[in-house]
């Protein structure tokens, strides 16, 4: 065992880890090749081809970004823009909302607190499909109890809103017990010292709790960002598919066309999709590895 620890430690595992960096993007390079490449010699030959032919261009991201095409007047410009303005918000509420509900569990301590945040932590086992179509039912004809109403239907169509409403509840239960985590093990002298010095708990939740969260908030807004961004179901669901509000992974689900047959373009539009989630990940980076252990270990 110790003989494979230290191969693995030293220069073989090195060669492995870079073999494996290798294989993983392989695809994307595949990717990136196909969508510069014409629709003729992307319907005919491999995109390995491209080294002894390399015939490439940019019209096919022109044509994507631009171009309508398939019951769609415009290109993906409009559904980028859908997207950017679905997901920030999306992923802002959640942190927000989820940061002072971990706070008030962790340090506020009062009736029923535990019961609470076990409920929270349950709810994370309700499968999203079985709430999508109840609660598109919620916003769109409210809740009734027999003739009297509960919620009132509000008009929602056509509007962001049912998207970020959707996106916040769904991700609210795994960010609070995320950050909870985080903000139970902060150091009790330190909140008992800014107690004693008056200060109130939205004081302490500002000037103290927030920024040595920052690591674990970064950390999760990382995962609610791409999975936000990568979403169809539950954006198809609360959008309609109406271009004013689709994102833009709506309309990579036309791009293939009718019978699947316009892959240059699906190839340009997907690789387009992951330059905006690479520019997240890559400024917030530095607290990733730390977020992700946040909350793992006590000591």
């Amino acid at each position: 065992m110790k003989s494979v620890r230290k191969a693995f430690g030293g220069p073989l595992g090195s060669l492995f880890v870079i073999a494996v960096t290798v294989l993983w993007t392989i695809p994307t390079l595949g990717l990136l090749v196909t969508s510069l490449r014409p629709k003729q010699q992307v319907a005919t030959t491999g995109w390995w081809e491209v080294f002894s032919d390399p015939s490439v261009g940019f019209e096919n991201y022109h044509a994507v970004l631009f171009e309508g095409g398939f019951g769609n007047s415009n290109g993906l410009m409009p559904f980028l823009v859908n997207s950017l303005a679905i997901a920030v918000p999306a992923t802002v509420f959640p942190l927000v909302l989820a940061s002072m509900a971990a706070y008030a569990l962790a340090w506020v301590r009062f009736k029923g607190s535990d019961t609470v945040f076990f409920v929270i932590f349950a709810l994370q086992v309700v499968p999203l499909q079985m709430a999508l179509i109840p609660l598109l039912q919620l916003f769109s004809g409210g809740a009734h109890l027999g003739s009297v109403t509960v919620i009132p239907a509000v008009n929602l169509s056509d509007t962001y809103v049912p998207v970020w409403l959707a996106h916040t509840m769904f991700a609210l239960p795994l960010a609070t017990f995320l950050l909870h985590n985080f903000v139970s093990q902060l150091p009790r002298d330190l909140m008992e010292a800014a107690i004693v010095d008056g200060a109130s708990h939205f004081k302490i939740f500002r000037s103290i709790v927030l920024p040595l969260c920052t690591p674990a908030l970064a950390s999760f807004a990382i995962f609610e960002f791409l999975w936000v961004w990568n979403d169809l179901l539950v954006a198809l669901t609360f959008s309609g598919g109406l271009a004013e509000v689709a994102p833009m992974t709506v309309r990579l689900a036309q791009l293939s066309g009718s019978f699947g047959g316009r892959w240059e373009l699906l190839t340009a539009g997907a690789f387009l999709s992951l330059i905006v989630p690479l520019a997240v990940f890559f400024a917030l980076q530095r607290y990733f590895v730390r977020g992700l252990l946040a909350g793992s270990v006590k000591g």
